[in-house]
């Protein structure tokens, strides 16, 4: 199902975009997982022919909350791949393959919080009553901790039956609800993303901490596509953000993504994606 964007100033045809040459006042900026691929997968070939297109039209931008090696893992080599390139919501930033910017969460924090947030949640973990548990718990990153109750050590499979097991229990959501409490003095933020985790990193530095990048003055559009935008979800503050016009891919599909894009900037869509296993 296509879903309508958040809001959108003057309809969507006809696009300056559809003009001749590149409208470099306009960007798209993308999620990966349930986006741009299917959760953990490699881009299809079609959508990375289609981006190389309508970055031909438009500038185009990558924000994922993985770090850079599994950004490249998914997606090739994003920060040539992309006029913007940003890992961990943008606490890592290219701009035409160079990097623009690097954050650290260790200097915000300090060693005695963030070894009271790791010791809390691998406390909680260990006392966690789920059918199945494996490895990496707590995973560090440049700019935030991704905490797993069943470990990222897990197979596909494995992924996907917690998936449904937490959906039915939200064992993510109450843990998130549990570390709020906790550790209210931090001035956190909790963002479930993917299938199996959540991200823990401070406030002010999900996905809207990419945009300190890309000046005001120099964008009259900045288009926003994602699939975990509900509240609480690691999309939802950039997709609410008044900078934004926010599109959501309800489905988690990229091809509803690339179809939201032939209606907004008239570069037609394929007509079928290669499989993940496939390619």
């Amino acid at each position: 199902v296509l879903a309508a964007p958040r809001r959108l100033e003057g309809g969507f045809c006809p696009h300056p975009s559809t003009m001749a040459g590149k409208n470099k006042r306009i960007i798209a900026l993308f999620d990966v997982d349930g986006t741009l691929t299917e959760p953990r997968k490699v881009v299809s070939p079609e959508t990375f022919e289609y981006l190389k297109a309508l970055r031909e039209k438009i500038c185009i931008g990558v924000v994922g909350g993985s770090d850079l090696v599994k950004q490249k893992e998914q997606l090739g080599d994003s920060p040539n791949m992309f006029d913007y390139c940003f890992s961990e919501n943008g606490l890592l930033a290219y701009k035409d393959g160079v990097k623009i910017g690097e954050t650290s969460l260790v200097g915000h924090l300090g060693e005695a919080n963030l070894k009271r947030v790791i010791n809390w949640a691998l406390h909680y973990i260990a006392d966690l009553d789920i059918p199945i548990k494996r490895g990496t718990f707590v995973e560090f990153r440049q700019g935030m901790l991704n905490l797993s109750p069943i470990g990222r050590n897990c197979s596909r499979e494995e992924r996907n039956e917690f998936e449904k097991f937490d959906l039915a229990n939200d064992i993510r959501k109450t843990m998130v609800a549990k570390m709020r409490e906790e550790f209210a003095d931090l001035n956190l933020t909790y963002s479930i993303g993917g299938q199996i985790s959540f991200d823990c990193f401070p406030s002010g530095w999900d996905k809207t901490y990419c945009l300190r990048y890309l000046p005001e003055g120099d964008y009259d559009e900045i288009h926003f596509f994602g699939d975990k935008t509900f509240e609480g979800g690691n999309d939802f503050e950039i997709y609410t953000c008044e900078r934004t016009i926010g599109h959501s891919v309800e489905d988690a599909d990229p091809m509803t993504t690339l179809k939201q894009l032939a209606e907004l900037f008239g570069l037609p869509a394929p007509a079928k994606l290669t499989p993940p296993d496939a390619h």
